[in-house]
Formats: structure tokens, sequence, C-alpha cells
């Protein structure tokens, strides 16, 4: 199943893609996709309730807005440097364990809504991202359960300003976490529309060149060992977002550095999860 959220931003309404891209309206069944909807078996009761009730259902129209595929999560943990190449472009070791830090769920908008540059940046980035929806309560979970676990996947932009996030002093959620910073969608996957998470293609292109391209078959720790990890050390309730990480190909990375400025045109994608598209804009 592919949940979607659509409608004018802070009224989204939850729907479904089906797989012959019609949208439908599935508000009838539920009022939205977070905390209370994955925590309690949502995704499988609307698969029933779909069953006998889609002919009903309202079809969502191409020029209605998607949103963001799941209400405000409690918390977005996001891993570093968990591709090699990305660790060495960065100028940084290959981490023994998992690097965490948190991007404020405020940044989360849709995946085809405007990325603003914040006020006075230099130095704003992207980075396509594999990121995983919690969709049981988790804690202290082992490898081996950590996929009863997940509700779905979903693509994620992990847009950073550099110079907050490591010129700054302190931690790096500075530079994750201004508004904007984190479209994501076009939807979210269950995981049986995905096969191996640990081997998806990722890619991203700006003004239409390509700047990212690799597969999370390149991760350093995988998705089982990321959600068993990151378990250890706090509880992920169901709706949570853990983001895992990026590719090779980020601005800060190139020669020189090359970062978004207003006007251009980010879009990007992981195989089974769709594509999305942002227009950068200055801060006013």
């Amino acid at each position: 199943m592919k949940l979607i959220r659509f409608g004018s931003i802070n009224e989204e309404k939850p729907g479904v893609l089906r797989a012959d891209g019609t949208k439908l309206d599935v508000s009838a069944f539920v009022q939205d996709y977070d905390e209370a909807f994955f925590g309690a078996n949502g995704i499988a009761k609307l698969s029933k309730w779909l069953e006998k009730n889609h002919e009903n259902c309202p079809k969502v129209g191409d020029d209605i807005r998607l949103g963001p595929p799941l209400s405000r999560p409690s918390k977005i943990v996001c891993v570093g440097l968990n591709y090699a190449k990305h660790a060495a472009e960065s100028g940084m070791d290959i981490p023994e364990e998992p690097v965490l830090f948190f991007k404020a769920s405020s940044a989360i908008v849709g995946p085809n809504d405007p990325i603003v540059i914040p006020k006075g940046s230099e130095k704003t980035d992207w980075e396509v991202e594999l990121a995983v929806v919690i969709g049981k309560k988790a804690s202290y979970v082992t490898e081996e359960d950590a996929f009863d676990h997940i509700a779905g996947y979903v693509l994620h932009n992990d847009v950073s300003e550099r110079a907050y996030q490591l010129e700054r002093s302190g931690q790096w959620v500075k530079g994750k976490s201004c508004d904007t910073f984190a479209p994501i969608g076009p939807f979210i996957a269950t995981p049986d529309e995905i096969g191996d998470p640990n081997n998806l293609n990722l890619w991203l292109k700006l003004n239409g060149e390509e700047m990212q391209n690799s597969s999370t078959s390149d991760f350093i720790f995988n998705i089982q060992h990321v959600v068993s990890y990151i378990s250890q050390f706090m509880t992920l309730l169901p709706g949570d977002i853990i983001s895992t990480g990026t590719p090779f190909g980020v601005g800060l990375g190139l020669t020189p550095p090359r970062y978004l400025k207003e006007g251009d045109v980010v879009e990007l994608g992981i195989e089974g999860l769709g594509v999305s598209k942002q227009t950068c804009i200055a801060y006013k």
C-alpha cells in the first residue's frame, strides 16, 4: 500500500495511491496518518476496509497538492555518515557506530513544496535519503525483530545548512532543522511494496544535472542495525521517522563546494518510492 496526504498546508487529508495511479480519499476511515493510526495496526485495518469500500472513496485530482504523507511525528532521528564515500567527501572518518542527530519535525513539508533558503544562508545543501517510518513502539529491539517495527519507507531530502551544522559549534541539529528542510514523500510505501530496503537505487539532480546516484547496498549500517541501535537509546514511537543517511555527491564535497541558491530546482528519487521536486526560494 502507498499512503499519501493531500490538500492545502495544515489541512491535509489521508489518502492512498493505487497501483494504477489513482489517488483515493480515505478520510471516511481514518482522520490522519499519525501515531494513533500506526500504533493501532492502522495499515492492516485500512487495507481490509479498502477491499470493501474503495469504490465509494472520492478520487483525488492530479492538480491537488500532495502534503507530507504522515502528520508531524514525535521525532526525526537521522543517521550521519552512513555511506563510506560520503564520509570521505565530508572529510570525516568512517564511524565505528551510527552517528545520530535529531532534525526538528517542524522542518517537514510536502514532496514538491519549495525549499526556503534561511535568512543569511550561503551554504544550504542537498541530501537524498531513504527514511524509515516506525509502525510499532520500539525499545531495545534486536536486529532480528527490527523489520517487525517498520510501517514503511519514504523519500526524504535531508536539506542541510553546512555553516550552521559545522561552523557554528554545538550539535548538527542547527544546520538540519530550518523550516522546509525536510521534504518527504510523495508517499509512504509499506514493506511489501519495497522488497529489500538495503538494496535500492537513490539519486538526486540539481537543475537537471545528476549530483547523487548510489545504492543503499553501500550502507555502513543497514536498516535493521540502525533501528535496533537507535532503540537502545530511546523509545521509537509509531510514526517516528529514521533518516538513514545520504550517499556521496553533496554540495559540500564538490571542488569547489556548490550550494543551493534561489531558483535552483532539486529533483530526487528512490527506487519504489517515487520522485519529489523542490524549487529553492529566498527567505522573505
